[in-house]
């Protein structure tokens, strides 16, 4: 009994250690006052209409969206292949492989960002866009590679085979049997992939340029001057706009396939 009260309370701390402060930022979003501060005085939404008023946080957003969703379409184009190779079949050097793609995620954020910019930026000159997709991309393709490997870890690929003896081509097998079997995991992948790419502010940071700046990067600018609170609102309207793809994949897959 005691140790379930302590769970109990265990519980509840671990939660409002992490909703207290989405509460916090929602209050302050409406807030009359020029600062960010809590608790609030008075009621307004003015600060929502400003978010949307400016230009450079529109387009910074739309940038980011874009990026994220390319680079994670890319992740998945070259990272379900090799998911399905490293799963299927057993190589030398398997391990050293996905040690490989998973080294991304396992070096502190700024070293890669920095290193990108030198090879990215520095070595190969490319324009700040296309430099930006590739970053994304890399670091997106760990996330595509750990989970879609551990649902290509777990099917059974005798239906595979099963198909081969029916007629089936490699490739109309692979499309037909493997794909389906695995796309919550392929779903759960894009999700965690396009989130780590959206928040990434290490790698934004380093490859952005003049004109050309992704969300966080110009939200952390627009705080250094400017400390109202546009920037709640701006976080609240994310986490609207995250709310809502949650809902329309609970009404499609439904969240227990993609857990």
């Amino acid at each position: 009994m005691r140790k379930q009260k302590l769970m109990t309370i265990i519980a509840i701390c671990v939660f409002a250690f992490l909703f207290l402060p989405l509460i916090l930022i929602v209050v302050t979003s409406f807030g009359t006052a020029a600062a960010i501060q809590f608790p609030i005085k008075g009621f307004t939404l003015d600060w929502y209409v400003n978010a949307l008023r400016l230009k450079t946080m529109m387009d910074s957003f739309k940038l980011s969206l874009l990026i994220g969703i390319l680079a994670t379409v890319l992740a998945l184009i070259v990272g379900i292949p090799a998911s399905y190779a490293l799963a299927r079949y057993s190589m030398k050097g398997n391990q050293w492989i996905k040690s490989f793609f998973l080294s991304p995620t396992v070096i502190p954020g700024i070293v890669v960002g920095y290193t990108l910019f030198q090879f990215i930026v520095v070595a190969l000159g490319l324009p700040v866009f296309q430099g930006l997709l590739i970053g994304h991309f890399l670091i997106s393709l760990p996330y595509i590679i750990r989970v879609v490997g551990s649902s290509m870890d777990q099917l059974d690929y005798s239906m595979e085979e099963a198909a081969w003896t029916l007629g089936c081509t490699r490739l109309k097998a692979f499309t037909k049997v493997v794909l389906p079997n695995v796309s919550s995991g392929i779903f759960a992948a894009f999700m965690l992939a396009f989130v780590n790419s959206f928040n990434n502010v290490p790698v934004s940071m380093f490859l952005s340029g003049p004109g050309v700046t992704m969300l966080p990067t110009n939200l952390l600018s627009y705080m250094e001057y400017n400390y109202d609170p546009t920037v709640s609102a701006i976080s609240v309207m994310l986490m609207l706009l995250t709310i809502g793809l949650m809902y329309l994949i609970e009404k499609t897959l439904g969240l227990a396939a993609i857990a």
